[in-house]
């Protein structure tokens, strides 16, 4: 089984227990709102990273980050954006669009392409879950795992 981590919107904060999880993993998808780029250096030497500016990525090291990635990655196709409202509209031949910004977890897979939104990973905002997701890539397909590091502040 081939692993891909999925993260976003760590703004500034690569908690420990995503660390370790991301060690698990033959890939990294971050949907951007990185906002340092030791965040960036640190994913590189887990593993292969590929990662999108989000609105709160500024200066010269941000400047330098696509504004969206299409790759093919084990016979699937990613197409990862920061903001879901940037996904252009028909999207042809895609498996999943990764979108990051709202901080909330999403998941849409009754129908192709799935659409995943891992959550924010990094610092807790608006009370909401800290969360991210793996996929794990099999023969069969591909299963999204959420991973649930921190309830929200109202459960």
């Amino acid at each position: 089984m081939t692993k891909i981590g999925v993260i976003a919107d760590t703004h500034g904060l690569l908690r420990d227990e995503v660390i370790e999880l991301l060690k698990e993993c033959q890939v990294i998808l971050h949907a951007g709102d990185i906002n340092k780029p030791e965040i960036i250096e640190t994913l590189k030497k887990i593993a292969p990273l590929y990662v999108v500016r989000g609105n709160n990525d500024k200066g010269e090291w941000a400047e330098a980050l696509p504004k969206f990635i299409e790759e093919r990655l084990y016979g699937y196709v990613f197409y990862m954006t920061h903001q879901k409202k940037d996904v252009p509209n028909p999207i042809p031949n895609v498996d999943f669009i990764i979108t990051g910004h709202s901080h909330k977890y999403a998941e849409e897979d009754e129908k192709s392409p799935v659409w995943l939104n891992p959550g924010s990973c990094g610092k807790r905002r608006f009370g909401l879950e800290i969360s991210m997701a793996i996929l794990e890539v099999t023969d069969a397909g591909i299963k999204v795992v959420k991973k649930q590091l921190v309830p929200p502040s109202n459960a």
